[in-house]
């Protein structure tokens, strides 16, 4: 997968509020499909779709452990998003920053009329 594509994947994963809760709830520790599933008002192959699209964008990894697959999250895709958000928040600061300049100037001309 291209950084562009996992970037689309990432963002497409956590577009969904299902998937985000899942996020939050592995952020506690890691969880097995049915622990993931018992908040919610779906089926275990719902559920499983939500954490195939998640372990599609490198946001969450599945292990073995016997008969249990207990899922993680992973860190990798979203430092890789905050990286890229990163980038556009540099570029508004900067904008923000020529905007105040601006102001202070329009503010010191009117107060000298």
């Amino acid at each position: 997968m291209t950084p562009s594509e996992r970037l689309d994947a990432t963002f497409t994963a956590l577009a969904d509020p299902t998937r985000r809760a899942i996020l939050a709830r592995l952020m506690q520790g890691e969880a097995s499909v049915m622990e993931l599933a018992e908040p919610f008002a779906m089926s275990q192959p719902a559920i499983s779709k939500h954490l195939k699209m998640l372990e599609r964008a490198g946001l969450i990894s599945r292990g073995r452990d016997a008969q249990r697959r207990p899922c993680r999250i992973e860190g990798e895709a979203l430092a890789q998003v905050t990286g890229w958000l990163e980038d556009y928040r540099k570029v508004w600061e900067g904008n923000f920053k020529l905007l105040d300049t601006l102001l202070a100037e329009l503010q010191a001309n009117q107060g000298k009329a």
